[in-house]
Formats: C-alpha cells, structure tokens, sequence
C-alpha cells in the first residue's frame, strides 16, 4: 500500500507552483487543438514549453513512457500515446499532461473537443466536469476517500454513464503515484479518513458505454471495451483548514478556447 505523506503549507504552495505549470501548458496546447494537428506535434510544443519554463516533463520516461504527454483520442481512456495520425472534426482527445518542478509533481488534465463534436458527446464532457467538482467538494474534514468516489460515481450512473475502475486517482507530492488511492466509485464512509495537508489528483473517468475497458498490447492504451468515446479531467487538489483548494485550474484553458469561465473555479 502506498504511504500517504501529509504536506506542509510551504509544500502545498510548492506543488501549486508544479500543478499551475501543468495548466499553463494546457493552455498552450488548447490554442493549437483543431482538425489536420497531430497529438505528436502537440506533445513536441508541450516539452519544449515546459523545458523553456523551468520544468521537467514529469511522464516522459516514467516506466519506460516515450512522451511528455498521455493523449487519448476518443475511445481511448487514459494512457495514450502520441503519435503522428491527424485529429479529425469531431474527435475528443483527453491530454493528461505531468510536470517536475521545485521537487514536487503536478498532474492535471482536460479532454478537448476537436471542432464540433456531437451534442451526446458534449454532454459526455459536460457530465464529466461536473464529476469532478462533486468529488472535490467532499474532500473535506470529516469524510473519507469513499465519499469522493461515491459523488463522483452516483452522477455518472445517473446520466447513464459508465465509471471506470480499473484506473483511479491518487495521492500526489514528491513521487507522481502516492497514497491513497481515489477511485471514482465507492460507498459513502469508506476508506482512509481525508485530512489536512492531503494533496490528491482527483481525475474522473467516464464512458458514454460500459464502464468495462481492454488494455491494448503496447502496455500503455486502454480502450473502452464496447469503443464508445470516453473522457477524462483532472485536478490537483489539497486540503487547507478542512476544505479542498483546487491548485490547479483550467482558467488558461478557457481563455485559449474563448469560453466562459463555468464550473473551472476554486471552490
């Protein structure tokens, strides 16, 4: 079982720095999303972006990953990797992107829509998000890791999405994979009591079918089993006098992308 390691304030600020570095390099990647682009090219932009701003690609070379970025195009969950096929209008792919700086990990991601996608599958996205700000608001004093998993799971379920089990959150800090472990299902009260100086990568994973996925024979892509799209977001999040402070943010994301900002704030 991986040791949870409770951090400081100075830590936090520390990894807020590493996880604010993650969403400025998705704000840059944001610009560059659209039909004719290839995930390889994106990736090539997002190392050189984190390299020339004092940071190291935290996934590239981690388990033998070849990339800076895990981009996950449609079907694929989590884990992809990059690779020089163009994005169609249409596609969604979900960039998880992981930054070394200051000693600590940043890991935070965001699934974009290439062009127009299909309204069910804007409501998948929708549905998602939403997921992941229910989960944060019960990482407070007084619940446990069950309780994360449980809200983000109930309205997944509720829209008639399937919750993925096989991969899950986890604690962050120094090491990218710390303890405890979030799944994104549960049962209210169960699992390690959350406390402060926690930092945890909330990260839903939605499928508009199945929850059931197929892991591919490169080691690394996992795929929905019945192929329908899924989506993925992720945010950095500490407890600070028992409530959740979301140290990352999507606001760069927005802004390349024009839209308002919605449900993207701190609570």
């Amino acid at each position: 079982m991986k040791r949870i390691i409770l951090k400081s304030r100075e830590e936090i600020e520390l990894m807020r720095e590493a996880a604010l570095s993650v969403s400025r390099t998705l704000g840059v990647i944001a610009k560059e999303i659209k039909p004719g682009v290839t995930s390889l090219y994106l990736d090539k932009i997002a190392e050189e972006y984190i390299r020339d701003n004092g940071g190291t690609p935290l996934f590239k070379g981690m388990y033998d990953f070849p990339n800076a970025l895990c981009m996950s195009l449609n079907e694929s969950v989590v884990h992809g990797i990059p690779n020089d096929k163009p994005l169609r209008e249409g596609d969604i792919i979900s960039v998880d992107c992981g930054v070394k700086k200051n000693g600590y990990c940043g890991d935070h991601a965001y699934t974009f829509a290439v062009g127009e996608v299909k309204p069910e599958v804007r409501r998948l996205l929708d549905v998602t998000l939403e997921c992941l700000y229910l989960g944060i608001e019960q990482f407070k004093t007084g619940n446990r890791i069950g309780d994360i998993g449980f809200a983000i799971q109930s309205h997944a379920e509720k829209n008639g999405y399937g919750v993925v089990r096989e991969l899950v959150g986890h604690g962050l800090g120094k090491d990218l994979h710390e303890g405890p472990d979030v799944p994104n299902f549960g049962k209210r009260g169960d699992g390690p009591k959350l406390k402060d100086g926690m930092v945890l990568a909330i990260e839903p994973m939605i499928n508009m079918g199945k929850r059931q996925v197929q892991f591919m024979k490169d080691g690394w892509t996992v795929l929905t089993i019945d192929r329908l799209p899924s989506a993925h977001f992720e945010h950095d999040v500490a407890m600070i006098d028992g409530k959740p402070d979301i140290l990352s943010t999507f606001q760069y994301v927005e802004e390349a992308l024009g839209i308002q900002p919605g449900m993207s704030t701190n609570l």
